[in-house]
């Protein structure tokens, strides 16, 4: 089947672009945003998923102010031109690809409504593949590519409220993945698998004149079998960002200037009776050796990644939801249990302050998911709560 994307350069394959390389029911190709004002006074996130071999296509936008998190949902079936970022009133326009990028919910009957734009201050950073195993079962082969920024535009809350988002205090991360992760109804059938406890940590960090990325799954042990991290120098903190100062992968790596760090350690603290994460240290090293840590304080607004389908009962990524659906949903937010599964997977607002060195100060979000026993903070369950010392 022959689609508009066929007029490009872009085929990887003999097969039309509409044509999936893999026959895998999980294949996948995401769009994530999130953005926070700099003070922790709001937080909120997009996403856009496609399902080519589910058939499927979904959207979802949040935002978390005054211990209210807002969500809107949508689900069609997906069309088979790869250009249509549409879901409803959901959709996205690439601007300027790897620079600028356009989000919206138009009008809808939740009254929850955007029209954001994305300016990256740094350049795009490629993390490195990830391939995850569940015994010799591939559950998670995946490339993402991360980038920080800012917004601008505005938020219309239910009610009618509406949010100015400045790009001089509103901060921006945003990621693109595909190839193959679990998503779609469950699978059934089989011999039960060995379940694999799981501790994932992911920090995109704004500095004055740099961003920093951490990233790492981890076992039970402590093990981390697989980090990431990275350093990039970055336009001013409360500037517009000036796009035709940043580079793109064509331009070679020199023109990029990233530099790979490594995570090391991290000592965390977290909420009573909860998994959630309350404060600690992070520390990573350059290719030299050379340790660069800082202190983590949460600070106002959190987001629950359910508000963009992420285990969600209902709005899991990849349902099918019939031809077309759209709708809305609310929560307050210190009313939810906190060891409930679909409230495990989220993202804290929290401000950085370097250990050493000028000790300069930072902001950015912390994702975080703890599935299971973790040796070292005491979790010996699947879902128990943790017990400070």
């Amino acid at each position: 089947m022959l689609t508009p994307a066929d007029d490009f350069p872009i085929h990887q394959t003999p097969e039309p672009i509409a044509h999936p390389a893999t026959s895998d029911k999980n294949a996948y190709d995401r769009y994530w945003f999130n953005g926070y004002d700099r003070d922790g006074a709001f937080y909120f996130a997009f996403a856009h998923g496609l399902y080519p071999n589910r058939f499927v296509a979904d959207a979802h936008f949040t935002i978390s102010v005054d211990g209210v998190q807002y969500s809107l949902h949508g689900s069609r079936r997906a069309p088979q031109d790869r250009f249509d970022l549409t879901v409803g009133p959901l959709g996205i326009e690439v601007v300027e690809p790897l620079k600028v990028i356009r989000i919206y919910a138009e009008d809808n009957e939740t009254g929850l409504t955007c029209d954001l734009t994305f300016t990256a201050r740094a350049a795009v950073i490629e993390e490195p593949r990830v391939t995850t195993r569940v015994g010799h079962h591939v559950i998670m082969d995946s490339t993402r590519l991360t980038q920080l920024g800012v917004w601008s535009g505005t938020v219309t809350l239910p009610g009618g409220r509406e949010i100015a988002v400045d790009p001089a205090r509103t901060l921006a991360t945003r990621d693109r993945s595909w190839g193959v992760r679990p998503v779609g109804e469950r699978e059934n059938g089989g011999a039960p698998k060995p379940f694999n406890p799981l501790m994932w940590l992911w920090a995109p960090l704004h500095w004055e004149n740099e961003v920093t990325l951490w990233g790492s799954y981890e076992r039970a042990d402590g093990d981390m079998y697989q980090k990431d991290g990275h350093r990039m120098a970055a336009q001013p903190l409360g500037s517009v960002p000036d796009t035709a100062a940043i580079a793109v992968p064509t331009d070679g790596a020199e023109a990029i200037g990233y530099e790979e760090l490594h995570p090391v350690r991290h000592e965390l603290t977290f909420h009573p009776g909860t998994r959630r994460v309350s404060g600690g240290e992070m520390w990573l090293a350059d290719a030299s050796g050379k340790e660069f840590g800082y202190r983590i304080e949460p600070i106002g607004a959190r987001g629950y990644l359910a508000g963009l389908g992420y285990m969600h009962g209902t709005w899991a990524h990849g349902v099918w939801q019939g031809e077309l659906k759209v709708e809305g949903e609310s929560w307050v937010i210190d009313e939810l249990d906190p060891l409930a599964f679909d409230r495990q997977h989220c993202q804290q607002v929290i401000r950085v302050t370097e250990i050493g060195g000028e000790g300069r100060v930072g902001v950015g979000v912390l994702e975080q998911i703890v599935f299971g026993p973790h040796q070292r903070y005491g979790f010996k369950e699947l879902m128990d709560g943790w017990a400070a010392e």
